[in-house]
């Protein structure tokens, strides 16, 4: 599998048969450079969202319209974007996206677009490529981490780690060591602003024998 960081909390997982698209903002990213998004979208099958807000949701309709692809997630966010086809489950489900297995877990944060209501938070499971790959969306520390880690047995976590919105590094080297066995850790929703953090330094060292990869913009990462 192929997993492609496109700045912010957004990617470009290639799984299965399956081109996923978690949370693309694109235009307006300060971390993305906008001459690349015709290579970040290109052959997308499906947009998954982990919640409502604008630095992960402000492209959907955008992205949906050029590349024909589904938009993935809890019903009250899909039928925000019901001009194009949708795919609608919950927490506890499991979807079959491409020969991608993709479960919805809980996240804690908070989910809206604009004044609209958007169903609530949540975080991904997908099972391809012999992987299971947590996808951890904006979240803090929970308890929940705990069943997660033990029924789905994640071997690479993609977790939000900028501090301010969301746990930080040290939260999420935390959540990483208590709560799960990850061979392999990308961290995501930091440098992005100011108000976040800059660098994945605390995160790498906090984890020595985890494989804290930290990419480029569009460089992918190979697992």
């Amino acid at each position: 599998m192929k997993i492609i960081w496109l700045g912010h909390a957004s990617f470009r997982i290639e799984v299965e048969n399956a081109v996923l698209l978690v949370d693309p903002w694109l235009e307006g990213n300060p971390s993305f450079p906008t001459e690349k998004r015709a290579e970040a979208i290109a052959g997308a099958t499906h947009i998954l969202l982990t919640h409502g807000h604008g630095d992960h949701t402000s492209e959907v309709d955008a992205i949906a319209k050029d590349t024909g692809a589904p938009v993935v997630g809890i019903p009250e966010l899909c039928a925000i974007f019901s001009a194009h086809e949708t795919v609608e489950f919950n927490k506890g489900g499991t979807v079959d996206l491409n020969g991608a297995k993709v479960s919805m877990v809980q996240a804690t944060h908070s989910s809206s677009l604009g004044s609209a209501y958007a169903g609530t938070e949540a975080g991904y499971m997908i099972k391809g490529d012999g992987h299971m790959t947590y996808v951890s969306g904006d979240t803090d520390i929970m308890a929940d981490m705990d069943w997660m880690g033990d029924f789905y047995n994640p071997d690479i976590g993609i977790l939000c780690a900028g501090g301010h919105y969301t746990m930080g590094m040290e939260g999420a080297a935390y959540a990483a060591k208590r709560y799960f066995n990850f061979k392999t850790v990308i961290p995501c929703h930091y440098g992005t602003f100011p108000l976040l953090a800059q660098s994945a330094q605390p995160l790498v060292d906090a984890l020595p024998e985890v494989d804290v990869r930290t990419p480029q913009v569009m460089e992918a990462v190979n697992l």
